[in-house]
């Protein structure tokens, strides 16, 4: 007897997903609760498991859009284990012969040219001595480079030029006009239309401000060792930022509130969104509470975010909800930018990144690291006082660091004034 295995619902709003990843392929056994399949909503990336042992019998192709309900696969529950093996053992014994328009030669030849040693110069090959000295020592695959000289013959500059490849890639012909057309996946569906969206119906202003990254940059430098040794997790920025917005979010409500109807829903926690990037997407994970963790216990819930985001094993409650958003394009090596809101919160923190630049410190030019921030924020619920003084009271919290023990100046804090 075989079983169905359907598409799972996974939440209110998701009326269909694709199937991104067979784990388990046609004909393989599966053990009971074993992972077969990896499946894309709009929201998440999530797993299918095998409801009973047995040899599966796949129904559905990777990349397939699939309803809710639709039955993905089969599972033959009354076979046994070793009678699988044997089948999946004598199934190529019993097929015809490969033909080479076939996917399993392509496999073939691709096994074949990583076997292949290094390339090294035919010494058929016409070339200058000097270029054949290059192409020698450089191990140049002389089929990719396009020789100029007399009768055919590959020059020094040939070589150069195949190496250094100005604007094009090594052996791709030049002036090429391929184009490649690539289907969306639900994911990269769901950006598009929550950025347009976060355009269309926000008014959104975006407010600059500069932070000089000198104190925090000296505080990692003199306790990272000490941190990771004691909390096992690294000694990042994202702590820094998190701890200060959050003050600065208390601080400023308005800036974590958002906008539901007519009505204006203020927050009295910090669940702060880390936008990441993953392998299919930008998404962003929610610490939860961020207010009340430590600086360890931050950075160790951003590692895990970030793990589970490259790995595509986010949830969809590890994404839903979040009452601010941060966001790092510093780590790519951007200058400055314009954050666009994550709906429907009703601001965003944007960091870029440190640049060592002259500022005016007591009446001299001194090199100091400074970073860009940007605040992009509602200005139906954020007014122009709210948000400058939000990013103000960040930027002041990180030239200071002390200040995130207390919210404020120890010394303010010691004399209660």
């Amino acid at each position: 007897m075989s079983i169905e295995i359907k598409v799972p619902s996974v939440g209110e709003s998701i009326n269909e997903v694709t199937l991104t990843k067979w784990i388990k392929k046609e004909g393989d056994w599966v053990d009971r609760d074993e992972v077969i399949a990896e499946l894309e909503s709009e929201k998440a990336t999530f797993e299918i498991n095998a409801e009973k042992a047995g040899i599966l019998h796949t129904l559905a192709k990777e990349n397939d859009t699939l309803k809710i309900g639709d039955v993905v696969c089969t599972i033959d529950d009354t076979a046994e284990k070793d009678k699988a093996s044997k089948q999946k053992e004598e199934k190529p014994q019993e097929t015809e012969p490969i033909s080479k328009d076939l996917p399993a030669d392509k496999e073939i030849k691709s096994l074949e040219k990583e076997k292949k040693p290094e390339p090294t110069p035919n010494k058929d090959v016409k070339a200058t001595p000097v270029a054949a000295a290059i192409l020698a020592d450089k191990k140049v695959d002389v089929n990719k480079v396009t020789p100029t000289g007399s009768n055919g013959k590959i020059t020094k500059h040939d070589v150069l030029d195949a190496l250094t490849n100005p604007g094009r890639a090594i052996g791709k012909e030049l002036f090429r006009r391929e184009e490649t057309i690539e289907r969306m996946s639900n994911l990269r569906k769901t950006i598009s239309r929550r950025l347009v969206e976060a355009k269309n119906t926000t008014a959104m202003l975006t407010t600059f401000n500069e932070v000089d990254m000198s104190a925090i940059m000296d505080l990692r430098t003199k306790y990272k060792e000490i941190f990771k040794k004691q909390h096992e997790v690294n000694l990042g920025f994202m702590s820094f930022f998190t701890k200060a917005c959050c003050f600065a979010l208390q601080e400023w409500p308005a800036v974590n509130a958002r906008i539901d109807g007519d009505n204006i829903i203020y927050h009295d926690f910090c669940d702060i969104s880390i936008a990441v990037s993953s392998p299919k997407g930008l998404v962003v994970p929610v610490i939860r509470n961020a207010e009340s963790l430590s600086m360890a216990e931050i950075e160790k819930e951003v590692v895990q975010l970030a793990t589970k985001a490259k790995e595509s094993k986010l949830t969809i409650e590890e994404m839903t909800g979040g009452t601010f958003t941060i966001t790092n394009g510093g780590i790519f090596g951007s200058l400055m930018s314009t954050p666009i809101i994550n709906i429907p919160q009703s601001a965003i923190l944007g960091m870029h990144n440190i640049v060592e630049r002259p500022v005016a410190l007591k009446g001299q030019v001194v090199i100091k690291p400074m970073m860009y921030l940007a605040v992009s924020y509602d200005h139906r619920i954020i007014d122009g006082r709210e948000s400058v003084s939000f990013l103000v009271r960040v930027k002041e919290m990180l030239e200071n660091p002390a200040q995130l023990l207390f919210g404020k100046d120890p010394v303010k804090a010691l004399l209660q004034v």
